[in-house]
């Protein structure tokens, strides 16, 4: 199968991502085979670290696809990182503004468009004390039943060992695991079609962030939480 176009910036990025993935973990990428060959796709992770979107990148990439990432919009100010961001197609997020919807639009777009676009519900690194997937925002639903393409779990676990961003603990060596694992598509053909309302989308989130959290406990050889985590909660 020939590898999906991603242009410079793309290549750019993959340059500095496989060595910093070899630096700080011995990864292992599990399940690939659940992410389409061609068409569009919307990712949906856990997230328990900053350096997540390095291996959710190379997931997708190692799938010979293209990831575009729904990114904090601050992001695009940063020097070279934002150009990276701008040429290479990604989706910057709007948080309590007006341009809040237009996010969603453009990863509606994008996953109609035939791309592969890589999501964290959650919003940011989660507080669980134990790295379990906290409450996550419903974009993930409007964005999974606005475009009729797998939605597709997956999972990091290790990436937290090696850089906490709440401990501000960066801890490289010795090199640790890490795992990134893709699941079976989540089945929302039970939903296609209903009126968009709040407890739909609620619903569609908890389902899908559901199927995350049971790919982690397989990943973690635990048994997850009932509930999930709430922001807040810790305090």
């Amino acid at each position: 199968m020939r590898r999906e176009k991603g242009g410079f910036w793309i290549a750019f990025c993959a340059v500095f991502f496989y060595p910093t993935a070899w630096l700080v973990g011995r990864s292992r990428f599990e399940g690939k085979e659940h992410i389409p060959p061609t068409g569009g796709a919307l990712m949906v992770a856990n997230h328990i670290s900053h350096l997540d979107p390095i291996f959710s990148g190379l997931v997708v990439h190692r799938a010979r696809r293209v990831p575009r990432f729904l990114a904090k919009h601050s992001l695009w100010g940063a020097p070279v990182l934002g150009w990276a961001l701008r040429g290479s197609g990604q989706i910057p997020v709007y948080r309590a503004s007006a341009d809040a919807q237009r996010s969603l639009s453009e990863g509606t777009r994008a996953l109609q468009e035939g791309k592969v676009v890589v999501i964290y519900p959650e919003g940011t690194i989660t507080r669980d004390p134990e790295g379990w997937p906290m409450l996550s925002r419903t974009g993930v639903a409007r964005l999974a039943l606005s475009a009729d393409v797998p939605v597709v779990p997956f999972v990091h676990w290790g990436t937290r060992e090696v850089f906490d961003g709440y401990k501000k603990k960066f801890r490289p060596l010795p090199r640790k695991p890490i795992t990134v694992r893709c699941g079976e598509p989540v089945d929302l053909s039970g939903y296609r079609g209903r009126p968009i309302e709040a407890v739909l989308l609620r619903e569609v989130t908890d389902l899908i962030m559901a199927k995350v959290r049971e790919l982690l406990a397989e990943v973690r050889d635990e048994k997850p939480p009932v509930q999930f985590f709430r922001r807040g909660a810790e305090s």
